[in-house]
């Protein structure tokens, strides 16, 4: 797979009937080894390890119900009393991060109201707060730590 713009970390994977298989340990299960689950896998770590967030927090790939139709979050963050607060977009590596990636998210958000979002693709990270009154985002110049994203709760 693809050198990420974060740090190696070792995971199990497993070959079955010619398909790679990842060990997803927020989903307790083998889950097929796409980009962007190479992605995921290294983004979830890195928040969870390197950045403090909370492993029990953090809901990968929720389905959100919006107008009679299905939609996906890769991740969701919430907080101690299971309120949303980051909606987390991750995208192959060889996707590039545009405004209509932010739209997906702004369209995610208008379900769940969260105060930040977070889009990688595994080699550039952005994470912003989202300004509602103004309809804009204030961008982090680095992704934030976990304690940094509760001092409005």
């Amino acid at each position: 797979m693809l050198q990420l713009n974060l740090p190696e970390y070792s995971f199990r994977i497993k070959k079955q009937e010619d398909k790679l298989l990842i060990f997803d340990s927020q989903r307790k299960r083998y889950v097929s080894l796409t980009p962007e689950e190479w992605v995921r896998q290294h983004f979830i770590r890195f928040l969870i390890e390197e950045k403090g967030y909370p492993a029990a927090y953090l809901a990968i790939e929720k389905q959100l119900s919006m107008n009679g139709m299905k939609k996906r979050c890769d991740a969701i963050l919430y907080n101690e009393h299971a309120l949303p607060i980051l909606i987390i977009e991750l995208k192959a590596p060889n996707v590039a991060i545009t405004q209509s990636t932010f739209d997906q998210v702004a369209v995610y958000n208008a379900k769940l109201k969260v105060d930040y979002f977070m889009i990688s693709n595994g080699i550039e990270h952005y994470c912003c707060k989202v300004d509602s009154k103004n309809s804009k985002y204030e961008f982090f110049t680095e992704l934030p730590e976990y304690s940094c994203l509760l001092n409005k709760y």
